[in-house]
C-alpha cells in the first residue's frame, strides 16, 4: 500500500516519499510527516537473525513505499558497506549493565553517518523517479557531526552539490578540520558568525524564500536538505533502533515482548524521534529518555510543556547537542495536537516571533512516553571518569550525557527496565573533552598530541577518519556573517 507525507503546517499537501525526500522542507516552512506511521510486518522473532542491511530493508520498505524493491535494496548495499569499519555496522557492548549501542563506526565516526551514507542514494533515485533535470543543491546547517557526513556523503555526488554552514568555535578541532579538508569537486564549506541556530534559521529562511528558488530554478538549480528535517534522514534512523531491540533478543539479553528504555543525546530531536518512530511500529519500547546538556530547552519543555529559546546559549563539551531550536519536535508537536496543521503552524510561529510556544495540558498527557532529563558539564566528564575506571570503557562527550542522565532516571523513577544508550560519536572525536575528564593533568596538552594517549588508554585502533585529517590540508576558508547567508549561497552558485 502507498504511504504518502504531508506538512506539518498543511494536511492538504500530499506527497510521495521520493518527492518528499527531494523537497526535504514543504513549501510552507513545515516538515513532511507520514499519513499514518507505519507497522512492522514481521515480528522481532524474524527480525533476530538478519543482518543490519537486512533489517533496513524491512523497516524502511514501509516508509518508502514508491521505491522498488531493488531500488531500496541497492541504496541499502551502497550505504552500509566497507566503509564502516564493523562488520554489525551498529555493534552493542554491554558495559556496566548498560547497552551502549555504538553509532560511530561510519566514515565519520558520528552516528549522522547512519544515515546520510543512504541519503545521498536515496536521492538520486528520488530524482531519476521525478525527471528531475536540475542540479540538486544540498544547503546543510551543522553543529558539528552532519556537515562532515553530509559532505562525505555527496562528494561527487553526480547531479548534486553540498554547501555545509557550521558554528565558527562551535565545534570541536576535530569536527572543523573533518570539514575543511574535505575534497570533492560539488562541496563548498562556510563557516559563520553565530551559533547552530543562527546557521539554521538561516537555511531554513532560504528554503522559505520563494523569489530564490526561482531565481536558483531559471539557472538549473533546486534545493534540498542533508538535514534530519529531511524525512530521508530520518527513516534510516528508526533502522537501528529495530536492530538493537533484535540484537539483544538474539544473545538472549531480553525475552521477547519485554520492554526495554532507550536513552538517546538530544540536540535537534531527530534521533530521539525516531527512537519514537520505532515504538509506533512495534518495537517494545517503555521510556524514551531525552537526555540534554547544559542547554536544556528540551528538559525544561517536558518538564513544563513550554518550548521557550529565550535564554543564554552555553558553549558545552558536547558541542553537536548545542542547540535551542530543536527542529525535529515539530514532528512530535503534529502528533500531539492531534494531526492539527493549523495548531501545529500558530505554535510554530510563536516560537519564531516571540521564541516561545507552550502546549495544553490535553497535549501533555501525549507525552506519556518520554521522560527528560540533563547533565552539567561536571556531571558529563565525571561519568566519562566513572566507567573508564570501573570497566575501561571510553566514552564521548555526548554518550555520557545520555549515560548520566540514564543513571539519574533509573534511581530516580526505580524503572528497572534494560536499557539502551544512543552512542552517538567516537571518543576520537572530542579527544581533548575526553582525556581531560578521564584525567585532568591532560588539560593543558594539545588537541592531536593526545590522540595516541586515547589510543593507549582505550585499548582502540584511531579510526580511518582521524588518520586521514591528520595531514590534510585546509582546502574551505571561506567565512560569513549570518544575515550573508543566501549572498554566500548564490556567489557559490
Amino acid at each position: 500500500m502507498s504511504l504518502y507525507y504531508k506538512s506539518t503546517r498543511n494536511s492538504e499537501l500530499r506527497m510521495s516519499a521520493s518527492e518528499a525526500i527531494l523537497k526535504g522542507l514543504a513549501p510552507d516552512g513545515g516538515l513532511f510527516v507520514p499519513e499514518k506511521l507505519p507497522v512492522l510486518d514481521v515480528s522481532m522473532e524474524e527480525l533476530k537473525g538478519l543482518s543490519y542491511q537486512e533489517t533496513a530493508y524491512a523497516v524502511m520498505k514501509q516508509f518508502l513505499t514508491d521505491f522498488t524493491e531493488e531500488e531500496l535494496k541497492d541504496c541499502i548495499a551502497r550505504a552500509y558497506d566497507a566503509k564502516f569499519d564493523t562488520e554489525e555496522i551498529a555493534p552493542l557492548a554491554k558495559v556496566d549493565g548498560i547497552y551502549y549501542l555504538e553509532l560511530f563506526h561510519g566514515a565519520t565516526i558520528a552516528f549522522k553517518d547512519m544515515a546520510l551514507s543512504i541519503l545521498p542514494h536515496l536521492m538520486t533515485v528520488s530524482a531519476k523517479k521525478n525527471h528531475v533535470e536540475n542540479e540538486i543543491v544540498i544547503l546543510t546547517a551543522t553543529s558539528g557531526d552532519t556537515g562532515k557526513a553530509a559532505l562525505a556523503g555527496f562528494a561527487d555526488v553526480k547531479g548534486t552539490r553540498i554547501i555545509v554552514f557550521y558554528p565558527k568555535n562551535g565545534v570541536s578541532k576535530v569536527q572543523e578540520l573533518q570539514m575543511v579538508t574535505q575534497k570533492g569537486g560539488n562541496v563548498a564549506v562556510a563557516a559563520i558568525h553565530g551559533n547552530f541556530d543562527d546557521a539554521q534559521n538561516g537555511v531554513k529562511a532560504i528554503f522559505e524564500d520563494q523569489e530564490f528558488a526561482k531565481e536558483l530554478a531559471g539557472k538549473g538549480y533546486q534545493f534540498s536538505s542533508a538535514n534530519s528535517i529531511n524525512i530521508g534522514r530520518l527513516v534510516p534512523q528508526v533502522a537501528y533502533y529495530v536492530y538493537a531491540y533484535a540484537k539483544l533478543l538474539e544473545n538472549e539479553e531480553i525475552a521477547d515482548g519485554e520492554e526495554i528504555n532507550v536513552a538517546v543525546p538530544t540536540g535537534n530531536f531527530g534521533n530521539i524521534l525516531a527512537a519514537y518512530y520505532a515504538k509506533q511500529m512495534g518495537v517494545p519500547i517503555a521510556k524514551l529518555i531525552c537526555a540534554s546538556n547544559e542547554n536544556k530547552v528540551l528538559f525544561d519543555f517536558f518538564e513544563t510543556g513550554t518550548y521557550d529559546k529565550n535564554r543564554e546559549f552555553v558553549l558545552t563539551s558536547s558541542p553537536s547537542m548545542d542547540i535551542l531550536i530543536s527542529s525535529n519536535l515539530e514532528r512530535l508537536i503534529y502528533l500531539i495536537t492531534g494531526e492539527d496543521s493549523d495548531k501545529t503552524k500558530e505554535l510554530m510561529a510563536g516560537l519564531k516571533n516571540g521564541g516561545s510556544y507552550a502546549v495544553t495540558d490535553e497535549m501533555r498527557t501525549k507525552l506519556a512516553d518520554f521522560a527528560a532529563g540533563f547533565a552539567s558539564e561536571e556531571e558529563t566528564a565525571a561519568c566519562i571518569k566513572h566507567i573508564y575506571d570501573k570497566t575501561g570503557y571510553v566514552m564521548d562527550t555526548h554518550t555520557a550525557v545520555a549515560a548520566h542522565v540514564c543513571g539519574q532516571y533509573r534511581s530516580r523513577s526505580e524503572d528497572a527496565r534494560k536499557c539502551v544508550v544512543a552512542s552517538t560519536a567516537s571518543p576520537y572525536k572530542f579527544v581533548k573533552s575526553v582525556m581531560t575528564a578521564i584525567d585532568g593533568k591532560y588539560q593543558s596538552e594539545d588537541e592531536f598530541a593526545l590522540l595516541e594517549e586515547l589510543k593507549r588508554v582505550s585499548g582502540v585502533e584511531l579510526p580511518q577518519a582521524i588518520r586521514d585529517i591528520l595531514d590534510a590540508k585546509a582546502l574551505h576558508t571561506l567565512e560569513c556573517d549570518a544575515d550573508k547567508m543566501k549572498e554566500l549561497v548564490r556567489d557559490l552558485l
